[in-house]
């Protein structure tokens, strides 16, 4: 078919070094997706998906958008601290193992003849405009090719800008952000040293490290102990500074004053500018549908907590299932702004978040009498006050003495219990630390138990929980749920069979990874069994792919003659599995999810939680399941159904 050629040829545009040029007011001309005619009728030239932005949330997207045609599933991993440069790494071999090709811009022959070869991400590409008609985008990509700059425009149905906090297709498509800017601007010095991870590792392991001496202030973060991988964040006051005042000699001195020692072994790296902000996009999908944000491209937070890269990777699970019912002609385009109305509140929750954790990191060094707010009002008078008309020689003299002298706090004459300015000080810093008041580092109610309050989901009529409240600045545990909008809850099973061997997994593996399919969790019960039948007979109806998950509770016999099979023949595509209770935690699947072995819990592709029933559907299953499916995916009720009837 037409749309399976095409969603083959989905691809993504990597940019590097990107440029704007922004399009006059009104260049990109708003127009719906159709419903009926998605994806230009077989048209190979026209792609349905391009992605703009080659990092940790675009190559995640690629990798899902390709799974949910063909792909093996990609097990969950744990908590981990992973430089993203080393993330990207891994991601780009998995797009290889994807039949994905890297393309340098010198290797592109005949580039600008002949439609887009499917599944290449374009290297050292820039976008530089895009234009929209009626049937497609054309997205004009630069690129450097023999000392030349050239051009080639790229035709799609759909272009996603996951393209960073400076995203030009947010820009072109005219989307303003909405939130604090520049809170802080900061240098990014990416080093190596052995030397340092070989004595942190021995003297002081950790992975964030804030040091604040009478010479320097810096916030060092340990990516990498054994191979000695650090980055180190330095504060930036522009004009007075510059990033030629950060030459490599010039951050190595840096790096040796706040370590207190020379390393021999010292490599930097690189050594980039920033600008902190706390925004979110004003809207994550405009044109019709046609240009989508998600990443950093849709909101940017202070590096406190983590939140940038989890949030930008929970933006493509919400996004892909999504995508792909609408290059599938499962789902209408309609179904695209739930992808909005469910990340949307979230990115906004997790700047508040990140704001407050940031602020809680600084009332360490304000505690020692070095208050960041203090310097940056300073500087802003030297900008914009009656400093801005002195020399810029004098200005950068000026700010100079004022860091000295408030690095000067920190002298071990002043800051010590004998003083009593001093004593004051410390006595403040301890209390900050175990009150745990200082900077967070794990968010595991925030991270894993966010839920969408609507979007693609029939929400519960007797929600108790209701909106979640907002940032508490208290370390939370989570709680699993599976009120509708909740990511499905972990819990091991083993397959019910009568063979020896047991192989425990999660719940959240049996979600599939290669196909937009839901799964329906139940108890081995005749109405619910009775339900299940219902589920596979209108997800056939739908054109959607459905499982069915039969969870027997802990110690039921594993030798079984048939499990399920008898009661949802001629169905196939269920399994039969058995709680593994830990000690730890005795709770079975139903108590932990507060339902009872009546209920049902139907998952979406996405692990989150699409719709439940406490204690059994009341009335006719299957125009329960009609109207399940429909309000997921976004059809009336008797849209699929008119559609059978004329085939």
């Amino acid at each position: 078919m037409a749309v399976s050629r095409l969603f083959k040829r989905f691809c993504g545009l990597h940019r590097a070094n990107a440029r704007i040029q922004a399009c006059p007011p009104g260049y990109i001309h708003r127009r719906a997706l159709s419903d009926s005619q998605v994806f230009n009728n077989g048209d190979d030239t026209v792609l349905p998906v391009l992605i703009v932005g080659a990092g940790p949330v675009g190559l995640v997207l690629s990798i899902l958008l390709t799974k949910l045609d063909f792909e093996q599933v990609v097990s969950p991993a744990s908590v981990a601290h992973f430089s993203q440069y080393k993330l990207i790494s891994l991601l780009l071999k998995q797009l290889e193992n994807l039949s994905f090709k890297l393309c340098m811009s010198n290797e592109l022959e005949g580039f600008n003849h002949g439609p887009f070869q499917e599944r290449q991400l374009l290297m050292g590409h820039e976008c530089v405009s895009i234009k929209a008609n009626d049937d497609f985008i054309s997205v004009t990509a630069s690129f450097l090719k023999d000392g030349k700059r050239m051009e080639r425009n790229i035709r799609c149905n759909i272009v996603v800008g996951t393209d960073g906090a400076g995203s030009t297709v947010r820009k072109l498509a005219g989307i303003d952000m909405r939130g604090k800017r520049d809170l802080q601007k900061l240098v990014s010095v990416h080093f190596s040293s052995r030397d340092l991870g070989k004595y942190l590792l021995s003297e002081r392991p950790g992975m964030l490290f804030f040091i604040f001496n009478t010479e320097a202030i810096g916030v060092l973060v340990a990516h990498d102990l054994k191979q000695g991988e650090f980055v180190l964040q330095i504060p930036f006051y522009p004009p007075q500074q510059n990033l030629e005042d950060f030459s490599p000699e010039i951050c190595e001195e840096l790096i040796f004053k706040l370590v207190g020692r020379e390393l021999s072994d010292i490599n930097v790296i690189d050594i980039k500018p920033w600008v902190m902000h706390a925004e979110v996009a004003e809207k994550f999908i405009s044109c019709g549908n046609r240009i989508i944000l998600a990443g950093d491209a849709a909101h940017r937070f202070p590096p406190a907590g983590g939140f940038g890269m989890n949030t930008g990777i929970q933006d493509s699970h919400s996004l892909a299932w999504k995508i792909a019912s609408v290059v599938k002609d499962i789902a209408p385009s309609s179904i695209l702004h739930t992808y909005e109305t469910e990340r949307r509140p979230i990115a906004i929750f997790n700047t508040e978040l990140s704001i407050q954790n940031f602020k809680a990191a600084m009332t360490v060094p304000a505690a020692l009498g070095l208050d960041p707010t203090v310097a940056n009002s300073v500087h802003q008078v030297i900008n914009e006050g009656v400093g801005s008309i002195l020399p810029s020689g004098l200005q950068r003299a000026i700010l100079d003495g004022i860091f000295t002298i408030g690095r000067a706090q920190l002298s071990e004459s002043l800051l010590n219990e004998k003083n009593p300015l001093g004593s004051s000080r410390l006595a403040n810093l301890r209390r900050i630390f175990e009150e745990g008041k200082s900077l967070q580092l794990q968010f595991p109610a925030e991270d894993l138990g966010f839920r969408y309050l609507e979007g693609a989901l029939i929400p519960d009529t007797d929600d108790a929980l209701g909106a979640p409240e907002g940032p508490t600045g208290r370390r939370r545990d989570y709680v699993p749920s599976v009120v509708p909008g909740s990511r499905l809850p972990h819990m091991n099973v083993t397959i019910l069979s009568n063979s020896s061997s047991e192989v425990t997994f999660s719940t959240l593996d049996l979600i599939s990874g290669d196909k937009i399919e839901f799964l329906l969790i139940i108890a081995p019960t005749d109405l619910s069994y009775h339900l299940a039948r219902a589920a596979f007979k209108v997800a056939k109806e739908f054109k959607v792919s459905a499982r069915v998950c039969v969870l027997w509770p802990a110690g039921s016999v594993k030798q079984v003659e048939a499990g399920s099979k008898a009661l949802l023949t001629p169905w196939e595509n269920y399994i039969d599995v058995v709680e593994v209770k830990k000690s730890s935690n005795p709770s079975s699947w139903w108590d932990l999810c507060q339902m009872t072995d009546k209920g049902a819990i139907l998952v979406r592709p996405d692990e989150h939680v699409a719709w439940r029933v406490k204690s059994g559907v009341v009335g006719d299953p299957i125009t329960e399941m009609r109207r399940v499916f429909s309000a997921t995916l976004g059809l009336k009720p008797h849209n699929r159904r008119d559609q059978e009837a004329d085939q």
